[in-house]
């Protein structure tokens, strides 16, 4: 109970730092470049598999009934979004990433761990965005072009993400009095 009792306020903080995450972009197309995977890998790390995940299910949840908290603003229709699947990805990358940074990780496993869990957001993000793209919007994009404009575009700022997190990682954990995460 009493790590319950920590990590929910953890967990909803994290949640709205994606939130303000979204609104720290810039415009690239269809999509933006912003800072949620940022903040989603530091909630995998800071929080763990379980509470991490449960950061990014809840800010999708909330962005889903209708607060305005996704960087196009929110509601139901926000599943026709071509960017919708990134979000959706985000709740298996903080798992992921909690999982491979489960006690005293070091840089190399941080940078390790948010890089696997940013190819997890780019597997579920990708086919979304094609799928939505050709079948709803009817654009005909070819697969090339929807990997280039969904995923290479951002990776040199995904770079640049993964390094701050690097950065910052171990004195917030530090500051938080905690060595690590919860186990589960």
């Amino acid at each position: 109970m009493r790590d319950q009792t920590r990590m929910l306020p953890l967990t909803a903080l994290l949640a709205a730092l994606t939130a303000v995450g979204a609104f720290l972009r810039i415009p690239l197309g269809s999509m933006s470049l912003t800072l949620q995977f940022f903040f989603t890998a530091l909630a995998g790390v800071l929080l763990g598999p379980k509470w991490g995940a449960a950061s990014q299910a809840a800010y999708v949840a909330l962005g889903l009934a209708g607060l305005p908290i996704f960087t196009l603003g929110g509601g139901l229709g926000y599943i026709l979004q071509p960017s919708f699947g990134f979000l959706v990805g985000l709740i298996p990358a903080a798992a992921l990433i909690g999982a491979l940074t489960r006690g005293r990780p070091g840089t190399a496993r941080v940078v390790l761990a948010s890089t696997a869990g940013l190819g997890v957001l780019y597997l579920v993000g990708l086919p979304y965005l094609y799928l939505i793209q050709n079948a709803y919007l009817g654009r005909g994009l070819s697969w090339p072009v929807v990997v280039w404009t969904g995923m290479l575009v951002y990776l040199p700022g995904d770079a640049l993400k993964i390094a701050a997190l690097a950065v910052v990682c171990r004195p917030l954990r530090r500051a938080l009095g905690r060595g690590a995460a919860p186990a589960a």
